[in-house]
């Protein structure tokens, strides 16, 4: 099906947005590595697919964005995710980021509030092979039975650090996620030390789209 094409464009520009990202300061080959394999075309609607390997975030069903791959990188790396990982992502939104956890071989079980985001991004991910689980409900839950998680992962601005995702992190794990109000935010990586405790730091001012609390 045409819709589903990566072409020899697709894929130099893909590297393209690699180089670009490089620059900015993403260090980590293997989160490179996943960004140049997954084509990002395919998440965003055709109006926007000419703009698609931009480095700027554009908009998506339900009023929600994929986010810009800069943003994804630097969330990716902050995660250190290793093959085997859980990771729960809060927000599954166009399915990307999903994609490139997979590439990295994580198993990835994806959260998202939006139901016809929900459904979407499960239909693209299939098509594309890649093994994801997806669950419909509130991002502030969590999946308290399926956890606990290696890795944790908001995609969306959330006001406070959520406690409920906090106990569903392993000890060792990493929780990474924008914290603050709707104007700006703060990258913020949470590791959680195997007595509990937990270090944080931040990383940078970004923009995202509000975390929501219940389901849509």
């Amino acid at each position: 099906m045409q819709f589903m094409e990566d072409t020899f464009q697709h894929k130099g520009l893909r590297r393209k947005l690699v180089e670009e990202i490089r620059k900015k300061g993403i260090r980590d080959e293997k989160v490179l590595d996943a960004i140049n394999k997954v084509p990002r075309h395919l998440f965003m609607d055709s109006g926007f697919i000419k703009f698609a390997y931009r480095d700027q975030a554009f908009p998506i069903r339900a009023g929600q964005t994929i986010s810009q791959p800069y943003t994804v990188a630097i969330q990716t790396e902050l995660l250190q995710v290793e093959a085997g990982h859980k990771v729960l992502e809060v927000g599954t939104g166009s399915g990307y980021q999903a994609a490139v956890l997979a590439e990295l071989g994580a198993r990835v079980f994806s959260i998202e509030r939006q139901k016809e985001l929900y459904l979407s991004a499960q239909i693209l991910l299939n098509e594309l092979h890649y093994r994801v689980q997806f669950f419909y409900g509130d991002g502030y839950q969590g999946l308290p039975t399926y956890g606990p998680f290696d890795r944790i992962l908001i995609t969306a601005a959330a006001p406070v650090i959520p406690e409920k995702l906090l106990e569903q992190l392993k000890p060792g794990g990493r929780l990474v996620l924008p914290v603050g109000g709707s104007d700006a935010q703060v990258m913020t990586l949470l590791e959680k030390s195997e007595h509990g405790d937990f270090k944080k730091t931040q990383h940078g001012s970004f923009v995202f789209v509000p975390m929501l609390g219940g389901k849509q």
